[in-house]
């Protein structure tokens, strides 16, 4: 298997060479001004603190879809109109192996609550906020390639 992204490689892997992957349903939320929202990682998570695009993940039996709505309902309290799969990124973390499935959200209802105590910013390129969760930065660099770009992300 070929990895994306290893983040931290000096630290050991947790569960070892042969850890199950973990899969993830991303929500890039996109405004009409092109802004993006980020949010923070809460309190007690691996990585607290550092800036992301929200999401969590897939249960059994769902679809990346379901558990990106479920998620965002759960963490924003907002409900997604519309869910286009874009990209994935397999990000290999000391803490876990994951597949981040990233979908761009351009359409949902009902404001922005923080439930699990979290910050958020909308954000722009390059992004004002710091530190970016590694598995964050390529979706910048995405953006940054379809939006003609060519200054730093982040």
């Amino acid at each position: 298997m070929t990895l994306a992204l290893r983040v931290d490689a000096d630290v050991p892997r947790e569960g070892g060479a042969e850890r199950a992957v973990v899969e993830v349903a991303v929500g890039v939320l996109i405004k009409a001004d092109s802004s993006f929202l980020l949010t923070s990682r809460p309190r007690g998570k691996v990585y607290e603190s550092y800036w992301e695009f929200p999401g969590g993940k897939l249960e059994a039996g769902e679809s990346v879809a379901q558990a990106l709505r479920r998620e965002l309902l759960e963490e924003l309290g907002i409900v997604v109109a519309d869910v286009q799969r874009w990209r994935e990124e397999l990000v290999d973390y000391p803490h876990a192996l994951v597949r981040l499935h990233f979908c761009k959200v351009l359409a949902w209802s009902g404001e922005l609550q923080m439930r699990e105590a979290q910050l958020h910013s909308w954000q722009q390129l390059p992004v004002q906020v710091a530190p970016v969760l590694p598995g964050t930065v390529p979706v910048l660099q995405w953006l940054a390639q379809e939006r003609g770009f060519a200054g730093a992300t982040h």
